[in-house]
């Protein structure tokens, strides 16, 4: 990563081995929706990139209402959804030593055009940008307003950190106040999702007293 300078990217017409968090698969068939990496020093350390997917996420957002979008909301950390389904992910992956600058690549996946052939390998409702804006052959636009946008975002995260996007993001919140399962390794901790905090945290009501989540992934609690 040495030779990299931050804002680097690359868009790929397919992936081989595509992966989400926590290694799940991604589907990723040629020519079908957008497959982005951006590299990006930060000097701050591990300490920066504190909260940075949070503002990935708002970084896709705003570059999918560019193009039309509207009603979409975030799944914390890292999931872009429309209708309650899944129509993009964000991917983090860091390199840094104590003490020193932090190397991150920032993997982005939007369902341009899916088939439905695909259901049997996605585990969840999922949904392509063909369907949100009843509209075809949006890659390449899609792609130019993608980069400037998380162009603007990491720059300002770069200056910032997470603090100019907590209220943005809690106005995308998909599950504020509704009643969630925060999933921690093997635990589940079932409360209402009360959003996140100045570090990105989730906030989750547990009888009354609310609590902070750095890790873990949600669902809707299954009443």
């Amino acid at each position: 990563m040495k030779t990299l300078q931050s804002g680097q990217s690359c868009f790929a017409e397919y992936q081989t081995s595509g992966r989400g968090r926590r290694g799940r698969t991604w589907v990723s068939p040629f020519g079908s929706n957008i497959y982005f990496s951006l590299y990006w020093k930060l000097e701050s350390g591990l300490a920066g990139a504190m909260g940075l997917s949070l503002a990935i996420g708002i970084a896709v957002v705003n570059a999918l209402e560019l193009l039309g979008c509207q009603g979409l909301k975030l799944k914390w950390p890292n999931d872009i959804y429309w209708n309650e389904k899944k129509l993009a992910g964000v991917l983090i992956e860091l390199s840094a030593q104590s003490g020193g600058e932090a190397h991150v690549v920032i993997g982005v996946g939007i369902n341009v055009d899916l088939d439905d052939r695909f259901n049997a390998e996605i585990d969840q409702p999922w949904t392509d940008l063909k369907e949100v804006l009843n509209k075809e052959n949006q890659r390449n636009r899609l792609a130019n307003t993608l980069l400037k946008s998380m162009y603007q975002v990491m720059e300002e995260f770069q200056m910032s950190g997470l603090h100019p996007f907590i209220e943005r993001w809690k106005t995308l919140d998909n599950f504020m106040n509704k009643a969630i399962t925060l999933q921690t390794g093997s635990k589940g901790i079932s409360g209402i999702c009360k959003g996140i905090d100045e570090q990105g945290a989730i906030l989750v009501e547990v009888n009354g007293e609310i609590t902070s989540f750095i890790g873990g992934e949600i669902s809707i609690k299954k009443e």
